[in-house]
């Protein structure tokens, strides 16, 4: 005996309440906005960036990025919805986090300490005005074309 049922009266698509007769299937009528469509971000920033775009830009399952917010490794923010909402530098972060656990080998619990660090050490060079020494700056030049990429 089929679960499926069969469309009446020569319909391409059965009914989605007769194909499942226990879920109430309700859809937006139109003319009509959505609260998904309402839902705003905290800190009144405009252009923060849903899970499914974050998830698209950086070529993962929505899901794992879900699991990077949950472990603190991504700055996220829930509107009255809640809704996930994350900065538009999430894709980069994203991104770091990857070159970091492939590249480095490092769990996601050491990750988090490297972002942490590397958050700090952008700071400092902020306030000192992005002034390092020439001999820094040449080392890390010459370690930059050895290797060929930036791991951060």
């Amino acid at each position: 005996m089929s679960t499926r049922c069969q469309p009446e009266s020569g319909g391409s698509r059965p009914d989605a309440s007769r194909r499942y007769p226990l879920a109430l299937v309700r859809r937006p009528r139109r003319g009509t906005v959505s609260a998904r469509s309402q839902a705003q971000p905290r800190f009144g920033v405009a252009n923060w960036l849903t899970l499914e775009t974050v998830a698209d830009r950086a070529g993962l399952h929505p899901e794992l990025v879900r699991q990077f917010a949950t472990l603190s490794l991504l700055d996220t923010s829930r509107d009255a919805a809640g809704t996930l909402w994350f900065p538009p530098d999430a894709p980069a972060t994203i991104a770091r986090i990857r070159r970091l656990r492939a590249g480095l080998g490092l769990n996601y619990a050491a990750i988090g300490l490297v972002l942490d660090l590397l958050d700090r050490i952008d700071a400092l060079e902020a306030a000192l005005g992005g002034s390092t020494s020439p001999r820094v700056r040449s080392v890390l030049e010459a370690s930059n074309a050895r290797s060929g990429r930036l791991w951060t």
